[in-house]
């Protein structure tokens, strides 16, 4: 058994949106991201399937966030309800279902099956397996980060609270993150419901351990419709990162490009986040914060444009995030 999970861990290196904790039973946490926007935005939900393993109190969980309503949900299963498939991403717990496609859900309240349509996906390559780069061949991270879809549409019926909610050319987003815990401080935000359609934007900041040290990491990735374009210390990146008032703004550049996401913060839920493999630290998370882009092509080109029913999280000191000049 020990060899095989050797096994599966080399393959899943180059598929990180399959489930990555084969032979792990405790430190340990696991967790796909659902964004779910109706095409009238009038409903915002993310849905969080995951595991969490620790000494004592193991298990599998959903967690949901209503974001129109600025509520959260936590609905824990015992962790032999979580199954997964050895070669793709699918994944249950009891008789709630998960893949690359389309989910299925049997909650108290949230009932229904979404497809996704016209997924953008990660383009791999031997570098970069994953949006972390090199870095997704380093097994101590802390925390590590995975693409499943950048931008895809949706097609389907959700029954909330007995409500029948058509989620028919709606927008749909999906990544995950796996590990010990997450970092001390982060920031992360993601959009892809513009003015300009096919728009799609994601970045984040984080204080990242480094071999008894630590360094600021920082990834934005934004769809324009006909490519991704990648900003990170791996593409020879540099960022800032202010926060005024009730606005977060991140800035990416390298040799030839340009982003500035202007993020203005709104209500959000208290989420449960891991720490040491269980669910035992909180976030605040909204799903109906408003973006303003800026970016500037290698071609000359600018596009400018305004989104809603972003999504944003700023967790723990992040002072230590900031700065008002360039940084790697």
């Amino acid at each position: 058994m020990g060899s095989n999970n050797f096994f599966r861990k080399i393959a899943v290196i180059w598929n990180p949106e399959r489930y990555q904790g084969w032979g792990r039973s405790n430190n340990y946490f696991e967790g796909w991201y659902f964004k779910l926007v109706s095409p009238d935005q009038e409903q915002k939900l993310a849905v969080i399937p995951g595991v969490a393993m620790g000494a004592e109190q193991s298990h599998a969980f959903i967690q949901v966030i209503d974001g129109s309503k600025a509520e959260s949900f936590y609905h824990k299963f015992s962790l032999q309800d979580f199954q997964s498939s050895r070669d793709e991403f699918s994944v249950s717990i009891d008789e709630n279902s998960f893949c690359s496609h389309e989910l299925k859900l049997s909650l108290p309240g949230l009932k229904g099956r979404l497809a996704f349509t016209n997924r953008i996906k990660w383009p791999k390559s031997l570098l970069r397996p994953g949006v972390m780069g090199w870095y997704s061949y380093v097994p101590t991270m802390q925390c590590n980060h995975g693409l499943i879809s950048m931008n895809h549409g949706l097609e389907g019926y959700l029954e909330m609270n007995g409500e029948v909610i058509s989620f028919d050319k709606g927008k749909g987003y999906a990544e995950k993150d796996w590990g010990q815990s997450f970092p001390r401080s982060w920031i992360w935000t993601q959009c892809n419901n513009y003015q300009i359609s096919n728009l799609s934007v994601m970045a984040s900041v984080a204080h990242i351990p480094w071999r008894g040290s630590f360094f600021i990491g920082f990834l934005a990735l934004i769809w324009n419709g006909s490519s991704l374009k990648v900003f990170t210390s791996y593409t020879g990146a540099r960022m800032r990162a202010e926060i005024l008032d009730d606005e977060v703004i991140l800035s990416f550049r390298d040799r030839n490009e340009e982003l500035r996401i202007e993020a203005r913060q709104a209500p959000g839920a208290v989420l449960r986040s891991p720490i040491d493999g269980l669910m035992t630290g909180k976030v605040n998370e909204s799903i109906q914060a408003t973006h303003h882009i800026t970016y500037q092509m290698k071609d000359g080109k600018e596009i400018t444009a305004t989104g809603t029913s972003a999504g944003l999280e700023v967790a723990g000191d992040v002072d230590e995030l900031l700065t008002e000049k360039w940084r790697k």
